[in-house]
């Protein structure tokens, strides 16, 4: 493969993961909403409940971002398996890369930009982390930053 389909396929797995993370966030939202509007444990919003949706729903939804990358990774047959496609996928992603698993040549750049991807997604949950953290508890805006 040459370096266009490289930067054409990882321009579509970029833009297929940033429609995911972006409604994938507006479901957690609507989510915390719900809970830290309706639930409550000893006549209190229940923050810990809210800011417990929120860690596992941006979890879910990286998780979701990294199982399409192993799903394209397995579709184009440079990893023989799912399960180290995964592997392979949730550790460039993260931006770990052990080095253990490499792509071949043709698809070294796909898998370089699947780690510039992963790292600009993390920055925007953690982005997001903070301000649920503020917006509903245990932080106030001022207190503890």
């Amino acid at each position: 493969m040459n370096l266009f389909a490289n930067l054409a396929l990882g321009t579509l797995m970029i833009s297929l993961t940033v429609v995911i993370h972006t409604f994938g966030l507006i479901g957690v939202t609507r989510a915390m909403s719900w809970i830290s509007d309706r639930i409550r444990l000893h006549g209190h919003r229940s923050h810990l409940l809210a800011m417990n949706t929120v860690v596992i729903g941006v979890f879910v939804v990286l998780t979701t971002e990294v199982w399409l990358w192993a799903l394209c990774y397995r579709l184009l047959g440079f990893i023989s398996d799912f399960p180290t496609a995964l592997y392979f996928a949730t550790i460039t992603f993260s931006t770990v890369g052990y080095g253990d698993i490499v792509p071949s040549t043709e698809w070294r750049m796909l898998a370089a930009l699947e780690g510039v991807n992963g790292f600009v997604l993390i920055g925007w949950s953690t982005a997001y982390l903070v301000a649920a953290g503020i917006r509903v508890g245990p932080f106030r805006s001022g207190e503890h930053f």
